[in-house]
């Protein structure tokens, strides 16, 4: 899903090969189990004919260190909306898997979410010439140094700033983000119970194969077919595993989108952030310059605290004004610059990330779009599978359509109409 469209991923070939679990003692010295991801890169130049490719650079992280990584990208590039990492620990998952973030199933989901996060960077045309970056993907020793600046800046971002006039685009970016996360959620809601429900009938199913076995040892003249009907029954299953985790690929990458809303939602707040600074410069501009009309025309249009001190001990010398005067002309010229500084600013944030949020867009609509109809196939697959399988019962009316080894026609039909109306979804 990701091209190459850098010049780094048509420098560098990127994979996180493996994963390793590894014991030893946490900041506090206490003794803990955590998973470490080993990441490949090589030259990605033609291997010839006949030849061997090179050996490739490897060296170890833990998933804390893409975390801080991706910390250090949100702050760098706040105008970009940073990829994200895989789930931590597992969510929406149906209750037959584990939900425990070091098991080796779930190890080897966040593994390939991993290397997907690597070349999602590694593909932006931005995030691809960081140096921080290329470092993490070739320097073996901990360089957590690099990032410990990230968390007072963020920390800042966090806060929730009122901004008097909004920029309608990035509102509606944020109801977007929004309406998005809740489509994906509930999908995905939907997906982990009809999965729990689905798993159930299959399983269901290994009864009846036992049932059919044992009943084919009684008859004579059905006893092959019943004895084969079983067999059929305990095949199907036992297919629902690997049907689910064959699912569980394509829900992760929905879940990838999930938590891209959250990246979409920062930049949102980066820009009310800029743009309350700037509202506030404007206004204390505005201020200074109300200060100084009042002191050169010798009227309080407001109550003030130095108006009143005025009244009661009398009015300051012309020195005193002159000097008064003097600074607040050269705050004023300082404001005036420090509200030219933040306009150019926020002027530049909304051109950058504008252009990134339509990159960003299109990148989702055709994932999306791929992943959903990948999914349909599978599913259409699976039915197909299922006709066949069970075509030992073609004795019976509703199982007509098996001896024929294809689904029929109403179900495509309705199949294809099912995933059209996903896609407009989003």
């Amino acid at each position: 899903m990701v091209e190459k469209g850098t010049a780094l991923l048509r420098k560098l070939e990127i994979n996180v090969a493996e994963a390793e679990k590894r014991t030893g003692k946490n900041t506090v010295n206490m003794q803990e189990t955590y998973t470490v991801y080993l990441i490949e890169i090589r030259p990605a130049e033609t291997v010839p004919e006949g030849g061997t490719p090179a050996a490739p650079d490897t060296l170890w992280r833990r998933y804390s260190e893409f975390e801080l990584l991706r910390t250090y990208l949100l702050v760098t590039y706040p105008y970009v909306i940073v990829p994200p990492l895989p789930e931590k620990r597992a969510e929406f998952v149906w209750h037959k898997l584990s939900a425990d973030n070091l098991d080796p199933d779930f190890v080897e989901r966040r593994r390939v979410g991993l290397e997907n996060f690597l070349l999602r960077v590694a593909s932006h045309p931005v995030l691809s010439n960081d140096k921080i970056f290329f470092l993490f993907l070739t320097e073996v020793s901990n360089r957590t140094h690099i990032y410990t600046y990230a968390d007072s800046r963020l920390k800042s971002l966090s806060a929730m700033f009122r901004v008097k006039n909004p920029d309608k685009r990035f509102t509606a970016l944020k109801h977007y983000s929004d309406e998005l996360n809740t489509v994906i959620s509930q999908l995905l809601r939907v997906r982990a119970r009809v999965a729990d429900r689905l798993y159930g009938v299959y399983k269901v199913h290994g009864n009846y194969g036992r049932v059919f076995s044992e009943w084919s040892a009684i008859e004579k003249e059905m006893g092959d077919g019943l004895q084969s009907a079983g067999h059929h029954m305990d095949t199907y299953a036992a297919s629902i595993d690997d049907i689910l985790e064959e699912e569980e690929h394509y829900a992760d990458e929905l879940k990838e989108y999930l938590f891209y809303t959250d990246a979409v939602r920062s930049v949102c707040r980066k820009h009310e952030l800029i743009q309350y600074e700037l509202e506030m410069a404007a206004q204390d501009l505005a201020h200074k310059k109300q200060q100084k009309e009042e002191l050169a025309t010798g009227t309080v249009r407001i109550f003030s605290l130095k108006g009143m001190t005025s009244k009661l001990f009398g009015q300051e010398s012309q020195e005193q004004r002159e000097s008064r005067l003097a600074t607040l002309e050269q705050s004023i010229r300082e404001g005036e610059e420090t509200v030219k500084e933040k306009n150019a600013e926020c002027q530049e944030f909304v051109r950058t990330a504008w252009e990134d949020i339509e990159r960003f867009k299109e990148q989702k609509d055709k994932d999306l779009r791929e992943a959903l109809i990948g999914y349909a196939i599978m599913q259409i697959s699976m039915c197909k599978k299922v006709w066949i399988s069970m075509g030992c019962f073609s004795f019976c009316p509703q199982f007509w359509y098996s001896s024929t080894n294809s689904c029929p026609d109403d179900f495509l039909d309705v199949t294809q109409i099912l995933t059209g109306n996903i896609l407009q979804t989003f």
